[in-house]
């Protein structure tokens, strides 16, 4: 049983043998485990205001969505009030990783609830990691987020160079990818910037929402992220260059310098 307000969505879970309901709390009336899987955890917070009072104690609430450790930690004690659980079960990988089962889920929140849950979460992951308390699957994620992004960032500047330079792009990647500067991210963002196809697989301001998240979570540890602070004024310059809704390798947009300089 599922619920989206992509009436397109709706209906692929419907031609995939699933039931699909009007609301949300028509989910909470007939299921006592539920997936969240939403844009960020603003978002959440007012889904969790609309159906908690249609939850009971002992649900389950299991949250992919990549947010806020803090108010991540904060909607698991307001519902554990209610006697619900929430659990913080963050997805990395690529949605078409996801759908078949390569991502990995990073979990945080109450052990007991992630046991009584596991053959669900084998089912949405072939891949899990418990890390602690509330708040410690969304840390990772964001944490995960940061190195991955970067690798994209600086392959995207490498590829810049060597484009400046006169070197034929492609050739330059299968060197790279050879070479003792390979990541897994030159085989699945490089070919996307060499032939500039940026037909989203992940969205570069769902990044840049990302890298926000990332550098508050340093201010709150007092921990500089250096890197991470350009990373975000590439990502800015490629959102002010029209790729907000590209895929997150349209950041080599970012790098590239093709004003004139006559």
């Amino acid at each position: 049983i599922g619920f989206d307000i992509d009436l397109q969505r709706c209906q692929e879970l419907v031609d995939q043998g699933a039931e699909t309901v009007a609301a949300p709390t028509d989910v909470c009336q007939q299921c006592r485990t539920i997936f969240l899987s939403l844009p960020d955890s603003k978002i959440v917070e007012q889904l969790i205001a609309t159906i908690q009072p249609h939850l009971q104690p002992g649900d389950i609430i299991l949250d992919t969505t990549t947010g806020d450790p803090q108010q991540t930690r904060s909607i698991s004690r307001q519902l554990a009030g209610d006697g619900v659980t929430y659990l913080d079960t963050t997805m990395v990988g690529s949605s078409i990783q996801v759908r078949s089962l390569e991502g990995l889920m990073l979990i945080g929140g109450e052990s007991a609830a992630v046991s009584r849950c596991q053959l669900l979460i084998n089912a949405v992951s072939k891949q899990s990691v418990y890390l602690g308390p509330s708040g410690s699957g969304a840390t990772m994620k964001l944490i995960v987020n940061l190195v991955l992004g970067l690798n994209r960032a600086v392959l995207a500047e490498g590829l810049a160079l060597a484009e400046s330079c006169g070197l034929e792009l492609q050739q330059v990647l299968d060197i790279l990818n050879d070479s003792p500067a390979y990541s897994s991210v030159m085989e699945r963002k490089g070919p996307k910037m060499v032939q500039e196809d940026f037909v989203p697989q992940a969205r570069l301001a769902q990044h840049l929402k990302d890298v926000h998240l990332i550098l508050q979570l340093g201010s709150e540890q007092r921990q500089p992220l250096l890197l991470s602070e350009v990373h975000q004024s590439l990502l800015q310059r490629a959102v002010s260059l029209g790729y907000a809704e590209a895929d997150n390798s349209a950041i080599i947009m970012a790098s590239r310098c093709r004003e004139s300089t006559g």
